[in-house]
């Protein structure tokens, strides 16, 4: 059984893969149960994520169903042998609730392959310096105390960390207010500009600034992130922010909108150069004690 007793993200997402492509082959449980020589009852489980597949079980399903693509049999394997990984937010003493609302959200964001996120409001989460985090926490109507604060630091930068070692593709769109927004310190501000240009530079990286003039495109979506696995570039998860958490959508008939919800926001951005020089110039044009436009 997954670690505490319950589906983690990784035994789910490996379960309903397992279930389309069983459904694909047009087998029943029946024809998986005896391919492993198992109960129907377990399969079952493996599907719903309630129960960790074994490696050599997944394999012999894949041979089963049929499927021959190496990568697709890599990703289902690596799901197999990781479902009980401990994850590395564990080792942050950041509270129960804390785990459990992020928890998943930071598991699918390890693993993904291609991460695009639309925010117009505030810089990516992976984008942000320590200081410009500590800024958020700070401004938050929410009273933490400073322990509380700082780990929501340190975990943020732990996130960045295990993304820059992973090369996974990364394509943001940023309004452009969350650009030019008032921040409570114009040495702040222009650290964060000039990390966010940084970044852009690293091949990796696509970020692109949504003119504040561009309102129409602006409002089709609030702030999600688009999470893609393996080979395969359309997302397979979608991760909305909410006010205390976020939520987290799998169901397939809802990426098509979000994807063009991305595609549409891309369209009306400036272009990747356009984006760094635009950046570049707010940057310089904020002086010490003002914040400029």
């Amino acid at each position: 059984m997954p670690a505490g007793g319950k589906p983690t993200v990784r035994s789910r997402r490996l379960g309903a893969a397992l279930k389309r492509l069983r459904l694909n082959a047009c087998l029943d449980q029946e024809h998986a149960a005896e391919a492993v020589a198992c109960s129907t009852a377990k399969i079952s489980r493996i599907e719903s994520g309630t129960v960790s597949a074994r490696v050599g079980d997944v394999r012999m399903l894949l041979d089963l169903y049929e499927v021959s693509d190496v990568d697709e049999r890599q990703l289902l394997e690596k799901l197999a042998r990781d479902s009980n990984k401990r994850g590395w937010w564990m080792d942050f003493d950041a509270g129960q609730p804390v785990r459990e609302i992020l928890g998943d959200f930071l598991s699918l964001e390890s693993d993904a392959t291609y991460i695009r996120t639309w925010q117009p409001v505030l810089i990516p989460g992976l984008l942000q310096t320590p200081e410009y985090t500590r800024a958020l926490t700070d401004a938050s109507p929410d009273v933490i105390s400073e322990e509380a604060a700082d780990m929501v630091v340190k975990v943020r930068q732990e996130r960045r960390r295990v993304f820059e070692e992973t090369g996974a593709r990364f394509a943001a769109v940023i309004w452009e207010p969350a650009i030019t927004g008032r921040m409570p310190s114009p040495t702040v501000h222009r650290a964060q500009l000039a990390h966010l240009n940084k970044m852009a530079k690293q091949p990796n990286m696509t970020i692109q600034v949504l003119p504040h003039t561009e309102w129409a495109a602006a409002r089709v979506s609030r702030a999600f992130v688009g999470l893609s696995y393996g080979q395969e570039t359309s997302p397979e998860v979608i991760v909305v922010d909410a006010v205390a958490n976020c939520i987290i959508l799998e169901e397939r008939d809802v990426m098509a909108s979000y994807v063009h919800a991305f595609d549409t926001l891309r369209s009306a951005a400036l272009t990747r150069t356009e984006s760094m020089a635009f950046i570049e110039k707010v940057a310089n044009s904020i002086a010490a004690g003002n914040e400029g436009s």
